[in-house]
């Protein structure tokens, strides 16, 4: 099972997203979702709270 390839002279890597817009909307979306996740997460609580008193 070899490898095609005999030497790493001259290869290159392809990243398809940097230096563009989309690393920044991609961390700004996780930023968002995981707010809202605790924002959620504090609202249930209060109300569970509020209920069990």
């Amino acid at each position: 099972m070899g490898s095609p390839i005999d030497s790493w002279e001259n290869a290159t890597a392809i990243f398809t997203g940097a230096g563009g817009a989309s690393p920044v909307i991609i961390l700004l979306l996780a930023v968002v979702v995981c707010f809202g996740a605790i924002a959620y997460g504090g609202m249930k609580e209060e109300e569970s709270y509020k209920k069990h008193k």
